[in-house]
């Protein structure tokens, strides 16, 4: 009894202490501001993302007036980012682009608050809104930072954006096609025309724009265009369905 006695006494504080590391991270102590952004960069480049945004906060309410301030506004947007806190990461880049327009930081905060953006979009089915900010902000960033580090991937990311809203525009046309509704499904095929013509989306639009021909009763039209479509888009599905159509309609 006595040794299984001290046995206890002697785990059970052991036992805490494990219970306690598992539970919660223990913040280091800062005998001074100055300590508190290395530290705050130590657990940034490490990936502890959220003890460098513990750290990075009560930094940034203790030092408004410091040099570095801007500095680490910018890391704790970036922090927020890589923890997908969409909404958080795009208050604090709007904040340093705001606050500090001549940040050395500020490049790289206008080029990630339009993924900060992007993050919050939604799925394809629904509003785009957050597609077309992003987009935006990417867009700016080009214009206001030639030359910038990031500029390469901007330029992918405004493709990728453009891309995924002329898709959004294409499946709205096809969905008034499948309610028999050519005129307004029209509309939506032509914007992607003169204003996504050099997406994705394209060849799609076209097609839709050649079934609406059909439906409206311009067969001529329609035949030519899809002969069109089968020529400039060889081995392609949508050559495939612009085939399909015409065959279809000629039958008639």
């Amino acid at each position: 009894m006595r040794l299984s006695r001290r046995l206890r006494l002697c785990v059970l504080p052991w036992l805490a202490l494990a219970l306690a590391g598992c539970g919660a991270s223990v913040l280091p102590s800062v005998h001074s501001e100055s300590e508190r952004l290395p530290l705050a960069r130590r657990f940034y480049d490490r990936g502890d993302y959220r003890d460098a945004i513990e750290m990075l906060k009560t930094f940034i309410s203790s030092s408004g007036g410091s040099a570095q301030v801007d500095e680490a506004i910018y890391l704790l947007g970036d922090s927020y980012l890589k923890i997908k806190e969409w909404t958080s990461a795009s208050g604090e880049f709007e904040r340093l682009l705001r606050d500090y327009p001549e940040s050395d930081s500020s490049g790289a905060a206008a080029f990630k608050l339009g993924d900060a953006y992007y993050g919050q979009t939604r799925p394809a089915d629904f509003d785009q809104e957050y597609t077309r900010k992003a987009l935006d902000q990417w867009t700016s960033y080009l214009r206001e930072y030639p030359g910038h580090w990031l500029n390469g991937q901007a330029a992918q990311r405004v493709e990728k954006a453009r891309n995924r809203l002329g898709s959004k525009l294409t499946k709205t046309g096809e969905l008034y096609l499948k309610l028999q509704q050519p005129g307004p499904a029209r509309v939506y095929f032509t914007q992607v025309t003169e204003q996504y013509a050099d997406t994705v989306a394209r060849p799609l639009a076209e097609l839709g724009l050649a079934i609406c021909d059909a439906r409206q009763g311009k067969k001529a039209e329609a035949v030519a265009q899809l002969k069109s479509i089968e020529a400039r888009y060889p081995g392609q599905k949508v050559a495939e369905r612009a085939a399909h159509e015409r065959r279809r309609i000629e039958r008639r």
